[in-house]
């Protein structure tokens, strides 16, 4: 790059002044997003058993994902990258639509009308309210119960847990090369994120892809092609119906989910970048407002919710300071697209020992909770179980705020439970007494 490019650079983002170098941020930027590239393959992966097109969801996960990180760069200067968020995904097609049979159309107006709402409460500060306003012990467990929720759905998916009409579940066939190669490959990813290599969850996926076509148990359609068709999920969103009580707790339940999941990965970053100032988040409102229009732009394009990816800490951890390192995340992102054959070449047991990782790493959030104090391990044990147990995001989270409540009522702790937190154990009791489940 030549010196004035450079220099162009330094001055928009503020490289030197946040102490780093362009160098340093565009290599940042690779190393985002070789740590969440395996999303470009589970995404549309999981929305394709939700009855939408594999070829036009690859290019919306493309898509919005570059366009969230250039506005996360460009206008909050953050070195947090942004994509369709696993579990918001998981959720969609496994608790919405195939759960509820709800059509896809539908559900993708649901995730747009949970990004406006994003955006105006972002505008007005709402949202920070929100989560100031909640007990850890909730926001920790909704994490944990999600990793929970997600590792089910890998196991089923890869064969290595079964339904039984005794016991419910029960283990698969354990000599099948399929439910082997997805033991294998989570056990590769583990090992490569352990020993610090860059991108292991995606170089896992592909490892086993890679045995499979060779054992002759997978097809493998090639590495490039052109750039699938975007049309049928382009712009198909559904409004019809959406405000019946059902689908505002589907709506409750996106903007809930990604509420938590993409403000804590804001903090945490940043706290690992060290851009935190007395342990506030400069900038915070445009970086909201970043991450909400990105979950509209990602909807109307063919997607489930964006949200802030946790693997941003690896850029982080190798210096990225600025912004410039997520607009190198977008820009990688679009110069995807030409690898949709790669992505349709890989089988569901290779992505699932991604899930499974991932749901380990969500799984961390438990450490933050108080287990000694019993009014608050047991809602969030509440919160955990229930989601796996009950197959729903929704359910955990509203067993868990139900049941806050009412420990800390019933144990004369009535004024440690904030009116938020009554407010939606109220809503969500109500609907699962009277309008069902």
């Amino acid at each position: 790059m030549s010196p004035a490019g450079t220099s162009f650079l330094d001055r928009f983002f503020k490289i030197k002044e946040s102490g780093s170098s362009v160098r340093t941020e565009v290599l940042a930027g690779l190393t985002t997003f070789l740590a969440m590239s395996y999303i470009l393959v589970v995404n549309p992966t999981i929305l394709e058993e939700a009855g939408m097109d594999f070829g036009a969801v690859f290019v919306a996960t493309c898509i919005s994902s570059a366009f969230a990180c250039m506005m996360m760069g460009l206008i909050a200067n953050y070195p947090i990258a942004l994509a369709p968020g696993m579990g918001l995904n998981a959720y969609f097609t496994y608790a919405v639509v195939r759960g509820m049979g709800i059509p896809w159309q539908v559900a993708l107006g649901a995730v747009c009308v949970s990004g406006i709402i994003f955006i105006i409460l972002s505008l007005f500060k709402v949202r920070e309210a929100i989560v100031n306003s909640l007990p850890n012990s909730l926001k920790y467990s909704i994490g944990g119960g999600i990793g929970l929720f997600l590792a089910l759905v890998a196991l089923k998916s890869a064969g290595v847990v079964v339904s039984n009409p005794a016991t419910l579940v029960s283990l698969g066939d354990i000599h099948s090369p399929k439910v082997l190669l997805a033991i294998v490959g989570f056990c590769l990813i583990v090992a490569l994120e352990h020993f610090r290599v860059r991108g292991g969850i995606i170089i896992g996926i592909l490892v086993i892809t890679a045995i499979a076509s060779v054992l002759g148990i997978n097809q493998f359609q090639g590495v490039f092609a052109p750039v699938p068709s975007l049309a049928p999920t382009f712009l198909q969103l559904d409004f019809h119906d959406l405000f019946t009580m059902s689908l505002v707790s589907v709506i409750f339940v996106f903007f809930f989910v990604d509420l938590f999941d993409s403000t804590g990965v804001l903090i945490g970053v940043s706290g690992r970048a060290g851009l935190l100032v007395d342990g506030k988040l400069p900038r915070v409102k445009k970086a909201l407002l970043a991450d909400s229009t990105a979950i509209v732009v990602g909807a109307g394009l063919g997607t489930s919710s964006t949200t802030a990816y946790v693997e941003s800490a690896a850029g982080a951890a190798v210096g990225g300071r600025t912004g410039l390192t997520a607009v190198v995340v977008g820009i990688l992102m679009l110069a995807s697209l030409w690898f949709s054959k790669l992505a349709a070449s890989v089988p569901e047991y290779a992505t699932a020992p991604a899930l499974l990782y991932v749901g380990v790493l969500m799984m961390r959030s438990m450490t933050e909770i108080d287990w000694k104090d019993v009014t608050e391990a047991a809602p969030a044990f509440f919160t955990l179980i229930f989601m796996p147990f009950a197959y729903s995001i929704a359910d955990g989270i509203a067993m868990g705020f139900i049941s806050y409540a009412l420990i800390k009522l019933f144990c004369g702790k009535v004024k440690e439970v904030s009116y938020m937190v009554w407010i939606i154990a109220i809503l969500w009791a109500f609907k699962l007494l009277w309008l069902g489940a």
